[in-house]
């Protein structure tokens, strides 16, 4: 029986397959189930230890303190890391401000930057292409009857945001307006030497919202194991974040909402209507995150493992590659990337079924892929 990892070639297979998936994960019931078993898989002792013999037991802690050794050396590393990230935010940044300049038109590119070779497959016919010569002339035609042609690229980083599931999710009706006023997104690293942190800015042109013209939010980092669970180490660790106060103009703060609720008198029976001031769910709201650490109440910890999700996202894959959102491109690898995980997630579990199958021969079939790690530094 041969596993098939490849893309499904029925369209509406996958489309059916991605919605059950999406119907699977969104599902409480099923998460709670997932979580239990991986929970009962990860961690659960198998007794082997205690049967060990009190000098074996020895060795084994000595193998331990090395473990937390390599923990040490490993966060020198993510450290160094930082510091190579910073050294090459500098060389990024000038294409970042000819990008910016380009969406906000303070600069136009010339026809050599404006050219773009397609791919192969994506090489139209010479009919194709004379359709689209002569469409493209008449909507010139067009365009010249406007009064105004359109400046720079009119809405770019609202258009990344409603392209992007994280990110759209956030995004209110009443956000819109004022995200076509965003010009463009910097991230900043700590200075040499200072605790490991990295800061957003978000540059906006003058509005009818805000006095503001750059909104930050800043997260701070620890590249350090836990003394008290060295071996949970895996990196750099976003420990809190801190936003910044909005300048809202009067009566346009869309992060507030007024209501009116009507009230009985007990005593006299008379009803009153009394307007209150609430929170509203905006985008917005990203730039005043609750006050706290990771240690914080679950609460506020799952509202932060959300915000920090976000800005390390945004960061890693939103600002470096805004245009490939902007045009979808990116998602589209995003989702190619889904369903490779997805294809490796059954096939493991083809696997386990095919094991516990008694006429299952495990020299009839070779392995079609072969996995390649990057070298361990666990002992």
């Amino acid at each position: 029986n041969e596993i098939l990892c490849s893309k499904p070639q029925d369209d509406v297979d996958t489309a059916a397959t991605r919605q059950l998936t999406v119907q699977m994960m969104q599902n409480p019931q099923i998460l709670a189930a997932l979580q239990e078993r991986l929970d009962g898989l990860n961690g659960s002792p198998s007794g082997y230890m205690e049967s060990l013999p009190k000098v074996v037991k020895r060795r084994v802690n000595a193998l331990k303190n090395l473990q937390v050794k390599c923990a040490h050396i490993e966060a020198k590393f993510y450290e160094e890391v930082h510091e190579l990230e910073r050294k090459y935010a500098a060389l990024y940044q000038p294409l970042f401000d000819k990008r910016s300049d380009i969406v906000k038109a303070a600069y136009e590119p010339t026809d050599e930057e404006c050219e773009w070779k397609a791919d192969e497959e994506e090489e139209l016919t010479v009919s194709k292409q004379d359709e689209m010569k002569e469409k493209a002339k008449l909507e010139e035609e067009k365009k010249d009857e406007e009064k105004e042609d359109p400046k720079g690229i009119p809405e770019f980083w609202l258009t990344v945001f409603k392209n992007v599931d994280l990110l759209s999710d956030m995004l209110q009706e009443h956000d819109e307006p004022i995200l076509k006023h965003l010009q463009d997104i910097k991230v900043k690293f700590s200075d040499p030497g200072q605790p490991m942190s990295f800061t957003l800015e978000f540059h906006f042109e003058p509005n009818d919202f805000f006095t503001n013209t750059v909104l930050v939010k800043t997260y701070k980092m620890r590249s350090e194991p836990d003394e008290n669970d060295p071996f949970s180490f895996d990196g750099p660790e976003i420990m809190c974040c801190t936003g910044c106060t909005i300048e809202w103009t009067k009566g346009k703060n869309v992060t507030l909402k007024t209501i009116k609720k009507k009230q009985k008198h007990k005593g006299r029976g008379t009803v009153r209507t009394v307007t209150k001031t609430v929170p509203n769910d905006s985008f917005f709201n990203f730039f005043t995150p609750p006050e706290g650490k990771r240690e914080s109440d679950e609460d506020t910890e799952a509202v932060l493992a959300a915000d920090f999700e976000i800005g390390h996202f945004i960061r890693e894959r939103i600002v470096p590659r805004a245009v490939l959102y902007f045009t979808g491109e990116a998602i589209e690898d995003d989702d190619d990337d889904t369903e490779a995980s997805v294809c490796s997630v059954q096939e493991g579990e083809e696997e386990a079924d095919e094991e516990n199958d008694p006429d299952y021969d495990p020299k009839v079939r070779a392995p079609l892929l072969t996995h390649i790690h990057p070298p361990s530094k666990d002992l």
